[in-house]
């Protein structure tokens, strides 16, 4: 089946919805304002694909920004199943990464941002020895330095423009401070994460031919979860779409905004709706939670928006839990007696649909010592996993882990996904076709050597990363950080490490999940959905935290409906006994009441 097949025959699935089909149908600029489980990644992708082979010519192509790599990934894979591969004609990544790869890598040298002709990503051991550095220059206080690592990423995030008065009259010592941490991290020759947007911002906005040669190369540009991006990714659109003539599709939730210390700001996916040159769409049924959850749902939110599930939809199960005793106590209830009650109810759900959802990820410590306790398998994806689960490096070797642990047999993953991933990851050194067959020829032939579940993980990562990884590191200059993580987990799998090492196929297992219970913050479950969620530690104190202001608290309530929307057919609240947040006894009296 060709792949406008292939579109097409998914765009049928859109439009009995009315609301999915004008996106489809969409013209100009569009944003598509879009409710938990509405079907908003299933319009943007088989958009996408419309887009891509009707309205662009190859060789352009389109360019998509998602929040973080776990939305590139869903993308990627959608895409892929509808006959287009990743890369090539259509860039989906982060706004860091859009930065970094279509802007400064190939621009930088001649956009005047002052950078060297090799600069690199700085490393975290480097970002800390700059904030060191810096802080002992201008602060010269005996605090530790790394206490300012927030304030300072806000304080960039907020001054786009440092030709105002108030970037020096605001907080004088913060922006000294910056000066002094930007200047340390030039000395060595990188840049760093916050630096990725900022530059990129700078250098089309005093570039004209900078603009126009992104639009040459993008007409189109689509921006998921647009809510949760920041304003300088808010101020690129601006300048893209608006003057320098690219298309936009945006999709978001001011619900969902829920990344306020990052610099997100709901009100600018607000203005950008309310625009007389944007047609407005709004997708208003909630195809993946139970009836009873979606109406629920609005309780959790505070506010009405009238989303309700398509007719015929499954109920879905409310379940209040007060329990006695810290989180250890509640912890240990939760895995003893809760998820087998649940279990006993659905003897089919398998342990991979119900996600654990707390609001810090120290809570979580709880719930994964209770779990191993008992015997369950837990995949983490907070502060505290094994390794960050957005590192792209880290979920590339899963991919290869899991081709080696039997995907070489079955085709899942194939072997062409395995080696374009890896391809795209090392991308700066791969110029020539010489260069991408021996990257080929080399991965395959390490993968062939260890198909052996039964490998210690340890040997595995040190086999890959010496033999595939090592030597083209150093020509890859975005991927420093990236080579950094995989060294520390690494380390602590080694015999003097304080993770035990443990065979291939478990950390196979770790990508797919179907026996393993899921924990997650709030913060990171965004985008995902599970058969069963349990939200643990919804206390008052912590959710909100106490002391909040009335900004905070807003943020804190769209958290918790983020989490509350995660599940299909049920969930779960708990809670210290004497001690709910406002929010859960909020939704339980409106549901008592009804």
């Amino acid at each position: 089946m060709s792949d406008r097949a292939l579109y097409l025959k998914a765009a049928e699935d859109l439009r009995p919805n009315d609301k999915q089909w004008q996106a489809y149908e969409s013209g100009g600029h569009c944003v598509l304002l879009a409710g938990p489980g509405s079907g908003k990644t299933k319009t943007l992708t088989v958009k996408l694909a419309r887009m891509l082979s009707e309205d662009v010519e190859d060789p352009r192509g389109i360019a998509c920004i998602t929040y973080n790599n776990e939305c590139a990934r869903e993308l990627e894979m959608r895409l892929d199943g509808l006959g287009i591969a990743p890369g090539g004609r259509v860039f989906i990544g982060t706004v860091h990464s859009f930065s970094l790869t279509q802007i400064l890598l190939p621009y930088a040298k001649v956009a005047g941002l002052g950078l060297p002709d090799d600069f690199q990503v700085a490393t975290r051991r480097q970002t800390r020895a700059a904030l060191e550095n810096a802080h002992a220059k201008v602060i010269k206080g005996p605090e530790n330095p790394q206490t300012w690592d927030f304030r300072l990423g806000q304080h960039r995030r907020r001054f786009l423009n440092r030709d105002v008065d108030a970037w020096k009259t605001v907080d004088p010592q913060l922006t000294r401070l910056v000066e002094a941490y930007e200047a340390e991290l030039r000395q060595m020759g990188v840049i760093d994460f916050d630096d990725m947007p900022l530059l990129a911002l700078r250098a089309l906005a005093t570039n004209a031919w900078l603009r126009k040669a992104i639009a040459a190369k993008y007409p189109i540009l689509a921006v998921d979860e647009y809510q949760d991006l920041g304003r300088a990714l808010h101020a690129m659109v601006m300048g893209l779409c608006f003057s320098a003539g690219i298309r936009l599709f945006a999709v978001g939730d001011v619900d969902q905004s829920i990344y306020g210390f990052t610099g997100a700001n709901p009100e600018l996916l607000k203005k950008l709706s309310e625009r007389d040159d944007v047609e407005t769409v709004r997708l208003g049924l909630n195809y993946r939670c139970g009836s009873q959850i979606v109406t629920a749902s609005e309780y959790a939110l505070g506010e009405a928006r009238g989303y309700r599930a398509p007719d015929g939809a499954h109920e879905g199960t409310i379940y209040f839990h007060p329990c006695t005793g810290g989180y250890a106590a509640q912890a240990r209830y939760l895995i003893e007696q809760l998820i087998p009650e649940i279990r006993a109810r659905r003897p089919d759900l398998n342990v991979g649909e119900i996600a654990i959802l707390y609001p810090a990820a120290f809570i979580g410590d709880e719930v994964a010592t209770a779990a191993a306790n008992n015997g369950y398998g837990v995949i983490r994806t907070d502060g505290n996993a094994l390794y960050p689960r957005g590192s792209r490096l880290m979920r590339w070797l899963e991919q290869c882990a899991m081709w080696c642990c039997g995907g070489w047999r079955s085709g899942q993953p194939r072997v062409s996904r395995v080696i374009a991933e890896g391809a795209r990851l090392f991308h700066e050194l791969l110029a020539t076709d010489d260069d991408r067959l021996e990257f080929q020829r080399d991965l395959i032939a390490t993968l062939w050597d260890r198909r052996d579940d039964t490998l210690s993980l340890h040997d595995w990562l040190v086999s890959l990363r010496d033999e595939i990884i090592k030597p083209r590191i150093d020509r890859a200059r975005s991927l420093a950080d990236e080579f950094e993580t995989l060294n520390t987990f690494i380390n602590r799998l080694g015999p003097t490490g304080d993770v035990e090492d443990f065979p291939l196929g478990e950390f196979a297992g770790i990508g797919t999940g179907l026996d393993r219970i899921n924990l997650s913050t709030l913060h990171s479950a965004k985008g995902r959905e599970f058969d069963a969620v349990i939200l643990f530690g919804m206390e008052e104190g912590r959710l909100p935290r106490n002391n909040a202001s009335d900004g905070e608290i807003r943020e804190a309530r769209r958290l918790f409906y983020v989490g509350f929307t995660r599940a299909r057919h049920e969930i779960h609240l708990m809670h210290g006994q004497h001690n709910p947040s406002r929010f859960v006894t909020e939704v339980q009296e409106r549901l008592e009441g009804e």
